[in-house]
């Protein structure tokens, strides 16, 4: 979009044209996975951060992940994240520069679940359907 006189607004920064609180989330989700790597915590090991909501005043981040271990796991999975909740964060306000760092909250990813079963049942249904062929 052109600004007065036909030029385009500047950007020297390189950055994308997209909310703060998605490139925090962005930047959140690299660290927190990289974290999770150097954790050694059985519950953890095949834990996989999906996405991360933060709030536009950067107060709260909601991180959302996915595991093998399916449902069955989250209860030991939410365990481990809480105990290593502090641990998180500081590696967290190490790593960006922000005047504050976003309070975690860890969910399981049911965008993710319920992908992967829509999937099992439309694979099911196709097997039966090629069975009855």
């Amino acid at each position: 979009m052109a600004g007065r006189g036909g030029r385009r607004p500047n950007n020297s920064s390189g950055q994308h044209r997209y909310p703060r609180s998605a490139r925090v989330g962005q930047t959140l989700r690299e660290i927190i996975a990289d974290e999770l790597v150097r954790i050694d915590d059985e519950r953890l090991e095949f834990v996989t951060i999906t996405r991360i909501d933060v709030d536009d005043e950067l107060n709260r981040a909601h991180v959302y992940y996915d595991s093998l271990a399916g449902p069955e796991g989250d209860e030991g999975i939410i365990e481990a994240l809480d105990e290593y909740r502090i641990r998180i964060q500081s590696s967290i306000a190490r790593q960006i520069r922000a005047k504050k760092t976003p309070i975690l909250d860890f969910q399981p990813d049911d965008v993710i679940r319920s992908a992967e079963r829509i999937d099992e049942i439309l694979r099911a249904d196709r097997e039966a359907t090629s069975l009855d062929d």
